[in-house]
């Protein structure tokens, strides 16, 4: 947002100064003083508008454009993706498709089919919901088949980490995106090349070898897992998970099309043309995808629109602290690059000598640390870096590079200050030291992996 009549007199040094003080007192609020991040982050934006000079009556419509701006994308497909993944899980879809992998792969590449399982399922889940429904599954398995839990829950349990991570209609790389005016469909194609070696080596291979090192029992503390009466069938599933991505591929590849100039103008400005694109966008194929899933599922399972519409608000009640957080990010971030602290951040890495896209991942990575949640790290790192993406020339292949790049960062390093850390550990029953051994590692090795691919990518791109 650019205020007018005001430009930033406060040279590079001070700003950063302040940028410094701002992350500082913002993670001292966070870890210190238990203070919600949502409410941290409002403050800390608050003080930092008026510690760089922003005019005091502009200081609460920066505020609000920053917040507002962000949650504009966020909201609409964090909230469709919790609602379809919800419906998802009830229905059955996520044993229902384990079950069917476990039959085609067999029992001794059952940890590959929990996994590949996990990923599909991962796509519209967050990481808690995708955890809960999906390990259930993976601890019959483990019974049934023997051997360490671990063998069989880090596959998946991974999966729905690196889905998280890198995908939309996860909240990280749709704020990232947002930041870096990236494409969607870029970022789902980047993300997948990402997201599946780094699984396979983080996850699979990992597991396998910490399962033999590590033989955990399978744990009590979810029982088994129940039977779902009139579950859809597997290719219903799918069909619900691939939809959207197909939908959104079909925008990003018409727009392909027309900067190409294999589509001519003529053909662009039509109305068929545009509606295709349109059903393409995001929130778009989410919502098709949703009203889809709506009448197969409620119609094999014989629900009723009241039952839909309850499982339907029972997901968004959980998805609002990461919406709101997301947005008071987007509301720091907005203040940064109004007060030119990202110019002064942009120049810096410049005399530096550091690439904008290693720069996201080493703001990300010590900002996951620092504090522990991937949501704040990833927001705080993309709105630094920002205004640096932005002033750059890089291609939609490369933008969408750089969103992957500073996602990975934002995952590296989960430790006791990290949600997930405490989740995954006591789900498996892991004492803390044992936590660290493979849940830490495994999402250190998603992170350096995903930028590594990210950067190869990203430079790849430069060059074609």
């Amino acid at each position: 947002m650019e205020i007018e009549g005001w430009s930033q007199t406060l040279t590079a040094g001070p700003l950063l100064l302040i940028a410094a003080a701002a992350i500082a007192v913002l993670l001292v609020l966070i870890i210190k003083l238990r203070v919600h991040a949502f409410l941290a982050l409002i403050i800390i934006s608050a003080l930092t508008a008026f510690a760089t000079g922003i005019p005091t009556g502009e200081v609460v419509p920066v505020l609000l454009f920053g917040f507002g701006n962000t949650l504009a994308s966020v909201a609409l497909l964090v909230g469709l993706g919790a609602m379809l993944g919800r419906l998802l899980e009830t229905s059955g879809g996520a044993q229902v498709l384990a079950d069917k992998l476990i039959g085609i792969f067999g029992e001794k590449r059952a940890p590959l089919a929990l996994g590949v399982a996990s990923l599909l399922f991962g796509f519209p889940i967050f990481f808690d919901a995708g955890l809960v429904v999906m390990l259930p599954v993976v601890f019959s398995v483990a019974r049934r088949l023997g051997g360490s839990v671990l063998t069989y829950a880090l596959p998946a349990v991974g999966a729905f980490s690196v889905m998280h991570v890198f995908l939309p209609p996860h909240p990280g790389p749709v704020t990232a995106a947002t930041f870096f005016e990236a494409n969607v469909g870029y970022i789902i194609l980047v993300g997948l090349v990402c997201a599946i070696p780094a699984w396979y080596l983080s996850s699979y291979l990992f597991g396998k070898i910490m399962g033999r090192k590590i033989n955990l029992p399978v744990p009590s503390i979810l029982g088994e897992a129940e039977n779902v009466k009139n579950p859809p069938s597997v290719g219903l599933v799918i069909m619900l998970l691939l939809l959207p991505m197909l939908l959104i591929f079909l925008n990003t590849g018409l727009g392909t099309l027309a900067n190409s100039g294999a589509v001519s103008e003529d053909t662009a400005g039509r109305g068929w043309y545009e509606l295709l694109r349109a059903i393409g966008e995001t929130p778009i194929a989410l919502t098709i995808t949703l009203i889809i899933a709506a009448l197969t599922i409620g119609k094999v399972r014989g629900m009723s629109g009241s039952a839909i519409e309850k499982t339907f608000e029972s997901a968004l009640g959980p998805v609002c602290s990461v919406i709101l957080i997301t947005g008071a990010g987007g509301m720091f971030g907005g203040v940064l690059r109004t007060s030119g602290i990202g110019d002064a951040m942009e120049n810096v890495l410049s005399d530096l000598g550091i690439p904008v896209i290693l720069a996201g991942f080493i703001i990300a990575a010590v900002m996951r640390v620092a504090q522990g949640s991937a949501t704040v790290a990833l927001t705080t790192a993309a709105g630094l870096v920002a205004p640096a993406v932005l002033a750059g020339d890089y291609n939609a292949m490369q933008l969408a590079a750089m969103v992957v790049a500073v996602a990975a960062g934002s995952v590296v390093l989960s430790h006791v200050n990290d949600s997930g850390f405490w989740l995954v550990g006591r789900f498996l029953e892991m004492d803390v030291k044992t936590t660290f051994k493979t849940w830490t590692v495994l999402e250190t090795i998603i992170g350096v992996v995903g930028f590594a691919i990210a950067a190869a990518i990203f430079g790849l791109a430069g060059v074609a």
